[in-house]
C-alpha cells in the first residue's frame, strides 16, 4: 500500500511499506515537516512586482509554505500590495512583512485575506477558507477592570489626519496628525483634549490655526490669542454657537 500524506504533508506509510527504511520517513517526518509546523522559519520571496502562491506537495522535505514563520522578502520593490497566497488548509502563520518599497502584503486563501503593513508582523490563522487574524482579544493586568501598564515608557496612540477618522463611537481616543493634538469622541462629535502645564495651572493653545475645524452645535470653544488663522483654513462656528478668543 503506497504512503499518503495529511494536510501539513506528513508522510503515512502504508502497512507492511518500506521496510526496512521506515525509520528515515519516520525522522524525516519528525525532524523536517513537524519541526517546520511548529518552529520553522522560512523566506516567501516575491521575485517580482506581483503576487506569490506557496504551494504543499506530496513529499514530507522541507517546503516554504508549511512553516510557522514566513519571512516575505522581495528581489525588487513592490509597487502596490501584492498577494501571498497559501494553501487552503488550515494553519497559523507568523507573516512577517520585510518586503521593499513600503507596500502591505495580503495574506489570502480565496476569502478577503489579512493584510500585513509595510515592517510589521502579524499573527493570522488560514482556516482552509480564509486568512484572519489569529485572536481579537488580549487580557491584561487590571485593577477595578481597567488596564495597567507598569512600565516607564508611553503607551502609543493611534495617529492620523481628521480624513482618516475611524467610524466614531463614544470613548474613542486618537491624535489628530492635522490639528497636532489629541482628540476623543463623546459621542456626537469630536473634541481636542488639551493638557495642562506647570503642575496644572496653565492651559496652552497653539496662536496658530493651521487646520479647519467646526465647532459643532452644542458646543463652543476658547482660545487666548492673537490667533491666526493660516490661508486656506476655515473656522466655521455653528448657528448659536460661540468661539471666544481672550
Amino acid at each position: 500500500m503506497a504512503s499518503t500524506y495529511s494536510a501539513l504533508k506528513i508522510e503515512l506509510i502504508g502497512t507492511g511499506d518500506q521496510q526496512g527504511t521506515w525509520g528515515d520517513t519516520t525522522n524525516t517526518n519528525l525532524g523536517t515537516a513537524l519541526e517546520e509546523a511548529i518552529v520553522g522559519r522560512a523566506t516567501a520571496n516575491f521575485a517580482s512586482d506581483a503576487n506569490l502562491t506557496i504551494t504543499l506537495t506530496n513529499v514530507n522535505t522541507t517546503q516554504i509554505a508549511r512553516h510557522l514563520v514566513l519571512n516575505c522578502t522581495s528581489s525588487g520593490s513592490l509597487t502596490a500590495t501584492r498577494d501571498l497566497i497559501v494553501p487552503a488548509i488550515e494553519k497559523p502563520y507568523i507573516i512577517q512583512n520585510n518586503t521593499t518599497g513600503g507596500q502591505s502584503i495580503r495574506v489570502i486563501v480565496a476569502g478577503t485575506g489579512f493584510t500585513v503593513p509595510n515592517g510589521k508582523t502579524a499573527f493570522v490563522y488560514n482556516d482552509g477558507t480564509d486568512v484572519k487574524a489569529a485572536f481579537d482579544y488580549l487580557d491584561a493586568p487590571t485593577l477595578g477592570g481597567n488596564p495597567i501598564f507598569s512600565s516607564t515608557g508611553a503607551v502609543t496612540m493611534p495617529v492620523g489626519t481628521q480624513a482618516q477618522r475611524p467610524t466614531p463611537a463614544k470613548g474613542m481616543f486618537r491624535f489628530n496628525d492635522d490639528t497636532d493634538q489629541f482628540e476623543g469622541y463623546d459621542g456626537s462629535a469630536w473634541g481636542g483634549i488639551s493638557g495642562a502645564q506647570a503642575g496644572g495651572a496653565i492651559l496652552t493653545n497653539k496662536s496658530t490655526a493651521s487646520a479647519s475645524y467646526t465647532i459643532a452645535t452644542g458646543e463652543n470653544g476658547l482660545s487666548v490669542g492673537p490667533i491666526t488663522v493660516d490661508t486656506g483654513v476655515t473656522i466655521t462656528v455653528s448657528s448659536g454657537q460661540r468661539w471666544l478668543v481672550l
